[in-house]
């Protein structure tokens, strides 16, 4: 068996999920949104996707809503796309927690200029 079979089905599931996430659903509930990694479970039955979602914190969950409602559609795309024995079974999560997510811009510019808070 192929020892780098499990890293490429979470590579593609993760780069298919972005394509159609990002430029096929057209829910306007859905805002900025990137994949960061698919951990796909070791019998390929359930994969966990990490969001990282923009906006703020009620744009945040109306997108993760907007996803968690087109889970089915995701699938039957990844089935179609990917032509996998066994599509797993979608789990999204966002990667950051949302009041952290929308503070991140600041903090990121503030370690730039190297300014502590004060």
């Amino acid at each position: 068996m192929d020892p780098h079979r499990h890293e490429r089905i979470s590579e593609s599931l993760r780069e298919e999920l972005e394509e159609i996430i990002c430029y096929e659903l057209s829910d306007p509930r859905i805002g900025q949104v990137a994949i960061t990694t698919v951990h796909v479970s070791p019998d390929y039955k359930r994969a966990h996707v990490m969001l990282s979602l923009r906006g703020t914190e009620a744009e945040q969950a109306e997108t993760q809503k907007a996803i968690e409602h087109a889970k089915g559609f995701l699938r039957h795309e990844l089935a179609e796309r990917l032509q996998l024995f066994h599509t797993p079974e979608l789990r999204f999560d966002a990667d950051m927690p949302a009041s952290l997510a929308a503070k991140a811009p600041k903090l990121l510019r503030r370690i730039r200029r190297g300014r502590p808070k004060a």
